[in-house]
């Protein structure tokens, strides 16, 4: 058992140690900083701007003034400039950056607005939209008073109708809710999937690399084949829990720090500010689930290839795995209670991250998300029992593998021991 303890510190060091690991992380913090910043950064960025002036041709000679109280109630960075020239002048006072766009304005034939907005670009549409938001107010407005309704008449027209939505369902939850549990759950997929593909390509490629030079004829020597790999596979497992550990650490901090700045608009959709404590739990155990399936997967694929070049090809199929089930539970945010979410959330290969998006969305009798966990684990105990005759074999077989028929090969080695 001490070889065993031996090859896991092994493991575990090597990588921790490695640029690559480390450069990965620092750059994920980074990332993390920055996002969890990105009020902050916007702020800085956007400091000393003076905001966009924008040239205005009022051929009706009436549309100026509204319009600008209009665009300025509602955007103080957009200035209105009446331009007195002629549209040409205009044009050419663009082309040499004194302004940022020019907008004709004049009346149609029922003596309501119409414009023409003009810039050196229109790949920038928000300006645009402003000014296009606020004429509309503005032409609403004058359609209003040629039909002589009152401010109140048309407050009214276009009062928003009352509509509310209300679960029959004891404790299903709010819309509210729903809505700060789907960004949330959204975030955590992200996790969960790319930390899967990660940690499990990882130990393919552990095995891959020590097969290729040969240092595997010296440890079957000394250790068993089966200690190898669960060695590897914890190994990798602790150096997945240390660097989530330093990323949600670190991210939590920032966002608890920033989370004055991070209200509302964007920032609302992901619900950081009140992150329900079971929805973390079953994160990291639908993690580490799904972590041990593929990571078992993964060891004895990358045991049956004996170059680094043929290992993506022979892992293909469980990259395939894993991408389907985020894009079944990318889907099954906007239709969680569909069968078909339902039912796939029970399938090992899928649950780690369906039942989690379940979990996260849905109020569920305790039994669902226990009996996939359940499912999960006899799945993970019998692919390791599979898995670990394959590898067995598989570590002693050399030359081009890139066909799943090479599984026979590892097995029928096996039995020859």
């Amino acid at each position: 058992m001490n070889k065993f303890w031996i090859i896991l510190a092994h493991t575990y060091m090597s990588k921790v140690k490695s640029k690559s690991f480390i450069i990965t992380t620092a750059v994920t913090l980074i990332l993390i900083l920055g996002l969890t910043n990105l009020s902050n950064v916007m702020e800085y960025f956007n400091k000393g701007e003076s905001g966009e002036e924008i040239a205005v041709v009022d051929e009706s000679g009436a549309l100026f003034s509204p319009l600008k109280q209009q665009v300025e109630a509602v955007n103080e960075d957009i200035k209105l400039t009446k331009f007195t020239g002629d549209e040409e002048a205009a044009k050419e006072a663009i082309r040499e950056g004194k302004y940022d766009g020019l907008l004709l304005v004049r009346l149609n034939n029922v003596n309501l607005p119409e414009a023409t907005y003009h810039a050196m670009t229109i790949a920038d549409t928000t300006i645009a939209n402003e000014v296009k938001n606020s004429l509309q107010q503005l032409k609403t407005q004058l359609a209003a008073t040629q039909m002589e309704l009152s401010s109140e008449e048309l407050a009214k027209l276009y009062e928003p109708v009352d509509f509310e939505q209300l679960a029959l369902e004891k404790n299903a939850k709010t819309e509210e809710e729903l809505n700060q549990a789907r960004g949330l759950v959204y975030v955590l997929l992200f996790v969960i999937y790319f930390s899967v593909i990660l940690y499990a390509n990882m130990i393919a490629m552990e095995v891959a690399t020590e097969k290729s030079s040969r240092v595997m004829e010296i440890l079957i020597s000394s250790v068993s084949p089966i200690k190898q790999m669960f060695a590897k596979i914890l190994g990798i497992g602790l150096l997945s829990i240390t660097q989530m550990a330093v990323l949600l650490g670190v991210g939590y901090a920032s966002i608890k720090q920033n989370l004055d700045t991070m209200q509302g608009g964007f920032f609302s959709f992901f619900g950081f500010g009140d992150i329900p404590l079971a929805t973390i739990v079953y994160a990291v155990v639908f993690f580490i689930l799904g972590y041990f399936l593929y990571s078992t997967l993964a060891a004895f694929l990358g045991s049956l290839v004996s170059r680094i070049e043929d290992i993506q090809q022979m892992i293909t199929p469980m990259t395939m795995l894993i991408v389907a089930g985020f894009m079944i539970a990318m889907f099954g945010l906007g239709q969680p209670e569909t069968p078909f979410i339902t039912i796939s959330s029970y399938i090992p290969f899928f649950a780690p991250m369906l039942m989690f998006m379940r979990v996260g969305m849905l109020s569920l009798p305790i039994w669902e998300p226990i009996l996939a966990i359940a499912i999960l684990i006899v799945t993970i105990i019998l692919l390791a029992i599979f898995g670990a005759r394959v590898y067995r074999g598989g570590v002693l077989m050399y030359g081009r593998s890139t066909s799943f028929k090479d599984i026979k090969k590892a097995l029928q080695l096996t039995k020859n021991e």
